[in-house]
């Protein structure tokens, strides 16, 4: 039987109960996303993912941290980092001091991850700024495409100096539609042609340094009737086969209001997973369900099982292979060294 660990899971508090550990050591479970409740301060951090690394090394642990309002750590040393609109703005000033004041948040950004443990932020965001999404707004750098790619490579090329993989998210586009998907199914009713010429443009730009994606939970209607996380036509002809794309896609959270209505069915988390996995995600996350619902994990868990003992689900040992190769290849810098860093001191001078 082919070996895969798609799940990225979660879990509800400070530090490991005996019902994490035997869940993260499940051999479908791929890696742990972290959120602000899994954080008191940098020791506490640091001693979690030390736990979660005993369990089983080649565990994924990551996070959402961008800068701007979705950054989990900014107490206890954290450094605050700008939301990517900031390095858009600067932009209009000085384009070559925003690419560096960009490779500069990136490398902070990793580099204090990595120095607690953390393997992986979901970030950079690559959707554009239209102006009217309430959930992207300052997290885009920019409404142009070649401004967002130019900036969010920067930010990629930090990130990967501290050794820390990157993903460009929300895979084709979440900046046109006004919904937020994590409380309803954004709907875009462009056609093909113009979301690849503009949303899509920097997932084609960029091919050569992303090392994963993350899919936008949005239904682009002229494409396909699915939303893109769950679309084959996305995933598979157009991401994959199109752009030329050969890095990991993670489903987004598949606990959001937009992941489970598929074909204008609410589907069961298992059902999503499968589904996600089957149109050509190589890892789903499942989210904000150990608080108090640790049966949804469970249960998803018990159904991706039955689903590879029966066969309505093949395993790929493509996906194993792109999940392994986001862990870091290189030591972390100890947090005392890192403050001392002459590299880590230079970028902190060049932040906006």
């Amino acid at each position: 039987m082919t070996f895969q660990a798609p799940l990225i899971i979660d879990i509800a508090g400070l530090s490991l109960t005996k019902a994490d550990r035997v869940r993260l050591k499940h051999p479908l479970v791929g890696g742990l996303i972290l959120f602000g409740r899994n954080w008191h301060d940098r020791a506490q951090l640091t001693a979690l993912c030390r736990s979660v690394k005993a369990l089983r090394e080649d565990l994924l642990i990551c996070v959402d941290h961008e800068g701007g309002r979705v950054q989990r750590f900014r107490t206890d040393g954290f450094t605050p980092l700008p939301p990517m609109r900031t390095l858009g703005e600067l932009w209009m000033q000085d384009a070559l001091q925003a690419t560096n004041a960009a490779t500069a948040c990136g490398y902070v950004l990793g580099a204090e991850l990595r120095a607690c443990g953390v393997d992986l932020s979901f970030a950079p965001v690559l959707d554009l700024d239209y102006g009217g999404s309430s959930v992207i707004g300052s997290r885009s750098f920019a409404r142009d495409p070649r401004v967002v790619s130019l900036l969010a490579k920067s930010v990629m090329h930090g990130m990967l100096q501290s050794g820390m993989s990157n993903c460009g998210k929300h895979f084709p586009g979440h900046g046109f539609v006004k919904a937020d998907s994590h409380t309803a199914i954004p709907v875009d009713n462009r056609s093909r042609k113009a979301i690849l010429a503009d949303d899509a443009a920097p997932y084609r730009w960029l091919s050569t340094v992303l090392t994963s994606v993350m899919p936008a939970h949005v239904i682009f209607s002229k494409v396909d009737r699915r939303p893109a996380g769950f679309s084959s036509v996305w995933l598979g002809d157009i991401l994959r086969g199109q752009l030329g794309f050969g890095g990991a896609v993670f489903s987004d959270d598949l606990t959001m209001a937009a992941a489970r209505q598929i074909d204008g069915v609410e589907v069961s988390f298992t059902e999503a997973a499968l589904t996600a996995l089957r149109a050509g995600c190589d890892m789903v996350l499942v989210c904000n369900q150990s608080d108090g619902a640790a049966e949804a994990l469970e249960g998803v868990i018990a159904g991706l099982t039955q689903a590879q003992v029966t066969g309505t689900w093949q395993p790929r040992e493509a996906s194993e292979v792109r999940r392994l190769a986001l862990l870091p290849q290189t030591p972390a810098v100890d947090w005392d060294d890192l403050m001392v860093q002459t590299a880590y001191m230079h970028a902190l001078d060049q932040l906006p």
